[in-house]
């Protein structure tokens, strides 16, 4: 199980052994931005959170994902 890091440094230790052993499909909920824009490919559910969410807003590399305007999560990527 992932933590929840504190500086792109632990993102960095965290992700590695996941990427050198890989490839791997690792599904993780994550709000950390940093462990976000390491990932290999991004699903983000939304628009919202409870009722507001449950679809997928957008998905694809960090990059496609910050490029999709209906991401809320792309936005700060």
């Amino acid at each position: 199980m992932l933590g929840s890091p504190d500086t792109r440094r632990d993102v960095q230790t965290e992700v590695r052994p996941i990427k050198r052993d890989g490839p791997f499909v690792v599904p993780v909920i994550e709000h950390d931005l940093d462990l976000i824009a390491n990932a290999d490919y991004v699903v983000d559910m939304g628009p919202g959170g409870g009722s507001e969410g449950g679809r997928v807003v957008a998905c694809g590399t960090p990059e496609q994902v910050a490029a999709n305007p209906d991401s809320v999560t792309g936005r700060y990527l």
